[in-house]
């Protein structure tokens, strides 16, 4: 069974220490995006070029199709002719969906003009299959030839690629149990999709079948398993765990100041149960994931959606079941499925099937292919990670979002007049609100020189939307963690810990409110606690004006959708969180609109966030992926660091699969959750 952990939540922190027991937490909640569809790689000096021929839709979704509440026939068909009519100031936006073509004569030959002169590294021999294993975690950042683990971008430009190779006959793909986010899901799935209109086969492999690996796996021409196979598709949990019981027991006392009802972070640390607006939250984002899910699987497999949900009811958990209902092709293990593949190519039984794998496949360059693009160029800039405002000492590249560097990239596409637009790629649940207060300024100035379109991964909350929302247009999949829009600030009395172990700590200070985030030992006085309360009011106030002018929404109406609520990217579009739902190349589509780039011609993305080939990046790179112990440990390091400012910041939302996953023991968790609150 898959579940949704939640985490933590949202955080600013207030401090001028370095104790984590003085941290003062105040959380920022803000729409999380995502999108994702085409993309580029660093090959060809780190620019590609966009082969999509888009098509013109607007999409448009009721608010009350998201609403747990009872609505009288009135109000739903007032919800229907609203969704009917566009909306105040909504535009039609190509949808950036990708139209194979095939090769004239002419094309065909300088393509294979230009194979006969690739370097050795890049030959591919004729009729070999694309070889790809997803697995775990899926970067939304480029990768170099020294830097292990799986790209977003590179894995769909390898499919992009083979799908007009010539020497390329089809893909095998085996899925892995993923521990990437549902946006980079559903950007795997479109690419899958978009590669089977070549006509090329791809076939799909997986050992351990939860809802997230067959999401994927039911899109290929074919799907297999071994008969040892485990099948986990059971449906979807979402759990969210407390602090204050614990925290009573220690003789921790938080004093939590909410902003917005729906603020789960301040539920985490203070109550012992899950509120009714936190339960109302986490039951609808539930919700739409799930049916987002039945509506794929049945699109898929052709089979009636209420037939896909009573079959998961069942609690199948044998792998014959699946292909007795025909969800999977066959059963057959690995050695089996390569000889189907030997017979179908006509490779002789004692010859080994001809490969060519992701890592190999990705140093192919798209010009060798006849992808280049046109005389336009269009700026692609990744930003992925938690937010800070400076580059910490053990910070790795491509882990987070350092605003100093980031703020260089984008002036320097304000400055480059070759770049007729800008696409910024968000992957952030926020952090440092300073930090995303500057680069919203920065973004702000680019997009008065030349359209920025924000296209979003699996999260842009928090910091990550204040970044987004600077932009001409807003992108997200439909899935994407969005919203957060809410504040709150937390101290941690510890009177009665200290008491118990015995501990003293006196202060001395000069100022009223000196001791405000210092004096941990006691509780506020009255006077500090109303201040306490109005600086947090105050913040949020600020976060969310700023949000109403940037998406041009009255305050009143911003502040319906705030309350520190989480949206999911469809929820987020019908209420005007978000101007249009897909992915990277809708994004981009989108861009040349605005740019008065002609729809059908091709233009050239440079890759401004390029990977580093320095050698202490090389032998980060090295080590990650000898030792894999690098992401832990700067994990435990952010832990146990407390940033100095606010943090925007939004609930660690996760989703896991209980039947792999569930041997970790709850109190491991339970330290997880404690220590992020803490951020």
């Amino acid at each position: 069974m898959a579940k949704l952990l939640l985490l933590h939540a949202p955080q600013v922190v207030f401090t001028t220490s370095r104790s984590l027991v003085s941290a003062t937490t105040a959380i920022y909640r803000r729409p999380l995006l995502v999108n994702s569809n085409f993309t580029s790689s660093p090959s060809d000096s780190h620019s590609s070029s966009s082969h999509i021929v888009p098509r013109l839709r607007s999409r448009r979704f009721s608010a009350r199709a998201f609403d747990d509440s009872p609505a009288s026939s009135a109000e739903m068909e007032k919800d229907q002719q609203q969704q009917e009519q566009p909306r105040d100031g909504a535009e039609d936006y190509p949808t950036g969906e990708m139209v194979y073509e095939d090769r004239n004569a002419w094309e065909s030959f300088v393509v294979k003009f230009r194979m006969l002169f690739a370097y050795p590294w890049q030959r591919v021999r004729k009729g070999s299959v694309l070889t790809m294993t997803l697995r775990g975690q899926i970067s939304d950042q480029l990768k170099s030839r020294f830097t292990s683990g799986l790209s977003l971008p590179q894995i769909s430009e390898n499919l992009v690629k083979a799908a007009y190779d010539p020497r390329i006959a089809g893909v095998y793909l085996h899925i892995e149990p993923l521990s990437c986010g549902w946006g980079k899901v559903e950007e795997i799935r479109r690419h899958i999709l978009d590669f089977k209109k070549s006509g090329k086969f791809i076939v799909g492999y997986i050992n351990i079948c939860g809802l997230k690996e067959y999401y994927l796996g039911c899109a290929c021409s074919e799907l297999y398993a071994p008969p040892s196979a485990y099948s986990f598709l059971y449906g979807l949990t979402v759990q969210a765990s407390f602090l204050g019981g614990v925290f009573e027991k220690v003789g921790i006392e938080p004093q939590v100041q909410r902003i917005g009802k729906y603020k789960s972070a301040g539920d985490q640390l203070a109550r012992k149960s899950i509120s009714e607006e936190n339960y109302e939250m986490l039951s609808v984002l539930l919700d739409n994931i799930y049916a987002n899910w039945l509506d794929g699987v049945s699109d898929s497999t052709g089979k009636k959606r209420e037939d896909v949900e009573s079959f998961i009811n069942q609690g199948v958990y044998e792998i014959e079941k699946l292909k007795e209902e025909g969800l999977i092709k066959d059963i057959r293990y690995d050695d089996e499925v390569i000889s189907m593949l030997k017979e179908r190519l006509g490779v002789e039984k004692d010859k080994k099937l001809p490969t060519v794998d992701y890592k190999k496949y990705s140093g192919v360059k798209k010009s060798t292919l006849g992808l280049s693009g046109g005389r336009d160029q269009i700026a692609i800039i990744r930003a992925g990670g938690s937010i800070s405002r400076v580059k910490g000492p053990l910070s790795t590249p491509g882990s987070s979002i350092v605003a100093e560097q980031l703020i260089e990239k984008i002036r320097s596409v304000r400055e480059n007049k070759k770049y007729k637009a800008a696409v910024i790629r968000i992957d952030s649940p926020g952090g440092d609100a300073l930090a995303s207060d500057l680069m919203w300024r920065e973004i702000k100035l680019l997009a008065e020189t030349k359209p920025v379109i924000a296209s979003m991964s699996d999260v842009a909350a928090s910091g990550g939307y204040y970044m987004a929302m600077a932009a001409n247009t807003i992108v997200a999949e439909n899935l994407t963690l969005t919203g957060s829009i809410g504040v709150v600030t937390a101290r941690f009395t510890l009177a009665k810990l200290y008491e118990k172990i015995g501990f003293n700590k006196e202060t001395i200070s000069r100022g009223k409110y000196a001791e405000l985030l210092g004096a941990e030992e006691r509780p506020f006085k009255p006077e500090e606690a109303e201040l306490f309360g109005k600086s947090a009011q105050h913040a949020y106030q600020l976060f969310r004006n700023k949000a109403a002018l940037s998406r041009s929404m009255p305050v009143d109406k911003m502040e319906e959708v705030a309350q520190g609520r989480v949206w999911t990217g469809k929820d987020a579009h019908s209420r005007g969180l978000v101007d249009a739902l897909g992915g990277l190349s809708r994004a981009i589509a989108i861009a040349k609109q605005k740019a008065n780039i002609p729809l059908d011609k091709k233009v050239t993305l440079i890759e401004i966030s390029r990977p580093s080939t320095s050698l202490p990046d090389i032998l980060s790179g090295i080590g990650s992926s000898v030792i894999g112990v690098d992401r832990t440990l700067k994990g435990l390091l952010d832990e146990l660091t407390v940033s100095e400012g606010v943090q925007a910041r939004m609930d660690g939302i996760m989703f896991q699969q209980l039947g792999r996953d569930s041997l970790a023991t709850p109190i491991i968790d339970l330290l997880k959750d404690y220590l992020s609150s803490l951020r």
